[in-house]
């Protein structure tokens, strides 16, 4: 009888610390659960950029040389032509007549980066535009001689952010402009076979006046 008790004892106690430990686990999972914060997309970053500056969603899209038309300008490498992933923008006088000319934002936007990384590039300017369908795409300009705006602000169409530069003298004066939909893409290479994530910039410009 002794040894049928202790068993039943022994089971009891068993039972008793699965139950505890089983507890234990789902407390566990619990709290790894409210620890794991969403972590939220990059389009979705940019449109919480926007949500209190609703003033500074782009509404339409205009030439970021000789606005709001590129009057006196030029496109001497189109996109496409020899891998190019952008526009290059030349004023009709040529040689380096357009140094120092301004360069217009091409819409309402939130500038994301500002800075000189030098090489091929020389100063860049990036500016994020949420369109009023909730479309976000971004402008890149290169090769510029002067930024006017830094990380963090917000630009007007047709607002003067920089100007056209040489990359330090490396080129002939001109504005790489450049379009993505993939706004996650690094500064990249300028030219590619792989035109993923870029968009034709005159061609944009034009289907959204």
């Amino acid at each position: 009888m002794k040894y049928i008790l202790l068993s039943i004892l022994c089971s009891a106690c068993t039972f008793s610390k699965g139950q505890e430990k089983q507890e234990q686990n789902k407390q566990k999972q619990e709290q790894v659960k409210e620890q794991v914060v969403p972590v939220a997309s990059k389009e979705q970053e940019v449109k919480n950029i926007f949500k209190s500056k609703t003033d500074y969603i782009a509404t339409n899209f205009n030439f970021p040389v000789g606005k709001p038309n590129a009057k006196g300008y030029y496109n001497a490498q189109v996109f496409g032509k020899n891998n190019h992933l952008g526009d290059d923008w030349n004023a009709v006088t040529g040689g380096n007549s357009d140094l120092g000319q301004p360069i217009y934002s091409i819409a309402n936007g939130y500038v994301n980066f500002a800075e000189d990384i030098g090489g091929g590039w020389g100063k860049v300017i990036r500016v994020w535009h949420l369109k009023a369908d909730g479309e976000i795409v971004e402008s890149l300009y290169a090769h510029c001689n002067a930024i006017l705006n830094t990380k963090g602000e917000f630009v007007k169409i047709g607002q003067k952010i920089a100007t056209i530069g040489n990359a330090d003298g490396q080129y002939l004066a001109h504005l790489h402009l450049e379009i993505r939909e993939d706004i996650k893409l690094p500064v990249g290479p300028g030219y590619s076979e792989n035109t993923k994530g870029y968009l034709d910039p005159t061609k944009f410009i034009k289907g959204n006046r």
